[in-house]
C-alpha cells in the first residue's frame, strides 16, 4: 500500500505544480495585453503576438498536464487493486520513461533553443524577432523552473517505487 500512496502523493504534487503553467501563461497573456494597450514603440508593439502565443501555449500545457495528473490519481488506485506488482512494474517503465525525456527536452534542448534565442537577440535587429526571441527566453526559463521541480519529485518517486517493489508479492 505504501506504492499506491507515494504513487498518489506524486500525482498530487504534481496537481500543484501544474496550475503555474497556467499562471505564467495568464500573466504572459495579460502582459501581451498591456503591450497592446500601452505600446508606443516598435519594439513595444512587437511583443504583442509573441507574448500571446506563449501565454497560449503555456495554458495549454498547463491545462493538459493538470488533467492528465487529475485522471491519474484514479486510475492508480484502480490499476493497483487489480495487480499490484503490474501496476509497479508499469509505474518503474513510466518513471524512467520520463527522467529520460527531462534529460533530453528539459536539461539538454531549453537550455539550447536558449542561447539560439540569446544569439538571435544579438544578431537580430527587426523588432518582432528581437521581441519573440526574449519571450522564447521568457517562456523557456518558466519552463525550466517548474520543470526543474518536476524533475525532482518524479526522481524522488522513482526510487521510492524501486525501494518499494522488492516488497510486492509477485
Amino acid at each position: 500500500m505504501d506504492i499506491l500512496k507515494a504513487a498518489t502523493d506524486w500525482a498530487k504534487a504534481e496537481l500543484i505544480s501544474t496550475p503555474f503553467f497556467i499562471l505564467f501563461g495568464l500573466l504572459f497573456m495579460a502582459t501581451s495585453m498591456g503591450f497592446l494597450q500601452w505600446g508606443k514603440t516598435d519594439l513595444a508593439r512587437a511583443y504583442i503576438v509573441p507574448m500571446f502565443v506563449a501565454g497560449v501555449l503555456l495554458v495549454t500545457i498547463g491545462a493538459g498536464l493538470f488533467y492528465t495528473n487529475k485522471m491519474r490519481i484514479v486510475q492508480f488506485e484502480q490499476a493497483y487493486n487489480t495487480d499490484a506488482a503490474a501496476f509497479v512494474v508499469s509505474e518503474i517503465e513510466r518513471a524512467e520513461s520520463t527522467l529520460k525525456e527531462y534529460q533530453t527536452i528539459v536539461f539538454n534542448a531549453i537550455p539550447i533553443i536558449i542561447i539560439f534565442c540569446a544569439l538571435g537577440i544579438v544578431l537580430l535587429e527587426h523588432p518582432s524577432w528581437r521581441a519573440s526571441c526574449i519571450t522564447t527566453i521568457a517562456m523557456m526559463i518558466v519552463i525550466l523552473l517548474i520543470d526543474g521541480t518536476a524533475h525532482a519529485r518524479i526522481a524522488g518517486y522513482y526510487k521510492e517505487l524501486q525501494k518499494e517493489a522488492s516488497t510486492i508479492p509477485n
